[in-house]
C-alpha cells in the first residue's frame, strides 16, 4: 500500500513535493525561533510598551522635580548669596589692613576687629553729621512753618482773588476729623512697615557684618580650603586670580577714601570761608556721596550744598556751585589720574555700564559693587588676555595724519622765525650750515618736511 507522500490528495491545494508542516518547521518537526519572532509580535498587535519606557517616563518626572526644587531654593536663598557676595569683596577691601597688621606681630582676629572699629567710627561719624543738619534744618523749618502757611495764603488771596484765612484752614482741618483719623491710621502701617524694614535692614547688615568678619580673619584658611578641593596645577592659578581680586579691589576702594578725604578737607575750607552753615558736615556729604555713589554720587554730593546756601542767601548757592563745578574738574584731570595711577584705572564708560549692569542684576547692593567687579574683572583681562602692538595705520586714526602734518607746519614755522632772528643779520639764519627751516641734514633730507613728502 503506498503511502500519502507518494500518493498526493488529488483534491489537495497542495503542490507536489510539500508538505503541510507549518511554516518554519525543521526536519523535526520543531517550529524555527526566528521565524515565529514576527508571528509572535502580529499576535500581540504590534503596539507593546518598549521596557526601556517607563523608566525614561521616570527619570524626566524625577528631573522635573528636582530642578523645581532647586529653583525654589536658589529663589528662598538668593539674599544669602548676594550677603555672601558682599561680604567677599568687603572682606577683600580690607584684608590689606590686616596683613599689615598681621606682619607687625597682630593677631587677625585682632586686627580684622580694629578695622571694623574704625570703620564703625567713621560710618557713625558721617551718619551723625548728617543726622545733626537734618534735625537742625527740620527745626528750623517747623518754627517758620506758620510764617510760611501765612506768606503762602498770601500769595494765594493775591494770586487768585480769595480770603483765605489761617483760622479757617484750621477750622476745615479740625472739622473733618474722621478724615485726620484714616491718615492717621495710614500711617501708623506705614510706620509699622517702615519699622519692619529697618529690623530686616539692620539684620541683614549685621549678616554682612559677620561673614566679613570671618571671610578677613580667616583669609589664610579659607584660601587653604579652597585650594585644598583642587589639583596641585590649579592652586596656583585660582591664588592668582584671588591676589589680583584682592589688589585690585582693595587698591580702588583705598583710593576713593583717599579722594574722598581731599575732597572734604578742600570743601570744607572753602564752606568755612563763605560763611555757609554745617561747614564740616556738608563737606563730609559731598566728600562720601562723591566718590562712593556711582553715576549720580557727584551730583547728589553738590546738591544739598547748593540747596543750604539757598536758604541763606543766593549768592552763597552760585559761589557753592561755581567750586563744586571747578574742584570736579580738577579733581578728574589732576588728582584722579595721579592716584589710581598706582591702584586701578577704571574707565568711566566702563564704570557707567558696570552700575547699570549691577543695578539690573542686584538692584542697588549690585551698583555699589559693581565697580569694585569691575576692576577685578579689568584685572583679570589684563593679566590673563595676551595684547599685541598695532602698527601705525591712518585707518586706525583717520585724523591722526593731519594733526601730524600742522604740527610740522608749525615746527617749521618756529624754525623760520628763530632762524630769521638769530642769523648774522641778512635773514639768511645759518641756512648754508642746515640749521634753518629749509636747511639740509647730513643726509641729505630736509629736516622741516614731514615724513614721506
Amino acid at each position: 500500500m503506498a503511502s500519502s507522500a507518494e500518493n498526493p490528495d488529488p483534491t489537495s491545494d497542495t503542490p507536489p513535493g510539500t508538505t503541510d508542516r507549518p511554516v518554519g518547521a525543521g526536519a523535526a518537526g520543531t517550529v524555527d525561533p526566528t521565524a515565529a519572532r514576527p508571528l509572535r509580535r502580529a499576535d500581540s498587535g504590534g503596539g507593546a510598551m518598549p521596557r526601556w519606557l517607563p523608566r525614561a517616563i521616570l527619570l524626566a518626572l524625577l528631573g522635573v522635580g528636582l530642578f523645581q526644587l532647586a529653583d525654589w531654593a536658589f529663589h528662598q536663598l538668593i539674599d544669602l548669596f548676594v550677603m555672601l557676595l558682599v561680604s567677599f569683596f568687603l572682606s577683600l577691601a580690607m584684608e590689606p589692613a590686616v596683613d599689615r597688621m598681621a606682619a607687625r606681630g597682630v593677631r587677625r582676629g585682632l586686627g580684622t576687629f580694629l578695622v571694623f572699629i574704625g570703620l564703625g567710627l567713621a560710618a557713625a561719624g558721617f551718619l551723625a553729621s548728617l543726622g545733626t543738619l537734618l534735625v537742625d534744618q527740620i527745626t528750623q523749618i517747623a518754627g517758620k512753618l506758620p510764617q510760611l502757611l501765612q506768606d503762602l495764603i498770601n500769595w494765594i488771596n493775591h494770586t487768585f482773588h480769595t480770603e483765605l484765612s489761617l483760622d479757617q484752614l484750621q477750622h476745615q482741618v479740625l472739622k473733618d476729623s474722621g478724615t485726620i483719623e484714616k491718615y492717621a491710621q495710614q500711617a501708623a502701617d506705614n510706620v509699622w512697615g517702615v519699622t519692619g524694614t529697618v529690623i530686616g535692614g539692620l539684620f541683614q547688615a549685621f549678616t554682612v557684618g559677620l561673614f566679613t568678619f570671618y571671610f578677613t580673619a580667616e583669609g589664610p584658611r579659607v584660601r587653604r580650603t579652597v585650594c585644598s578641593l583642587l589639583p596641585p596645577s590649579k592652586q596656583g592659578e585660582v591664588l592668582r586670580a584671588w591676589e589680583i581680586a584682592l589688589a585690585k579691589t582693595g587698591g580702588y576702594l583705598y583710593s576713593r577714601a583717599l579722594l574722598a578725604l581731599i575732597s572734604t578737607l578742600a570743601h570744607w575750607a572753602f564752606f568755612a570761608v563763605i560763611g555757609l552753615p554745617y561747614a564740616a558736615a556738608l563737606a563730609v556729604w559731598v566728600g562720601v556721596m562723591s566718590q562712593f555713589v556711582p553715576t549720580i554720587g557727584t551730583y547728589l554730593a553738590g546738591a544739598l550744598p547748593v540747596l543750604v546756601g539757598l536758604t541763606v542767601r543766593p549768592v552763597d548757592a552760585l559761589w557753592v556751585l561755581v567750586f563744586v563745578t571747578v574742584y570736579q574738574q580738577i579733581e578728574n584731570y589732576l588728582l584722579h589720574p595721579r592716584i589710581t595711577a598706582k591702584t586701578v584705572d577704571v574707565h568711566p564708560a566702563v564704570a557707567f555700564g558696570a552700575v547699570i549692569a549691577g543695578a539690573a542684576l542686584l538692584g542697588a547692593v549690585g551698583a555699589l559693587i559693581a565697580i569694585p567687579v569691575a576692576a577685578t574683572l579689568q584685572g583679570f583681562v589684563g593679566t590673563y588676555v595676551r595684547r599685541y602692538e598695532v602698527e601705525d595705520d591712518p585707518r586706525i586714526d583717520r585724523g591722526e595724519e593731519r594733526r601730524e602734518r600742522r604740527r610740522h607746519t608749525v615746527r617749521r614755522l618756529r624754525r623760520m622765525v628763530s632762524g630769521g632772528t638769530g642769523g648774522d643779520g641778512n635773514g639768511a639764519g645759518g641756512a648754508g650750515t642746515g640749521s634753518g627751516a629749509g636747511g639740509e641734514r647730513p643726509d641729505g633730507e630736509r629736516r622741516g618736511d614731514p615724513p614721506g613728502e
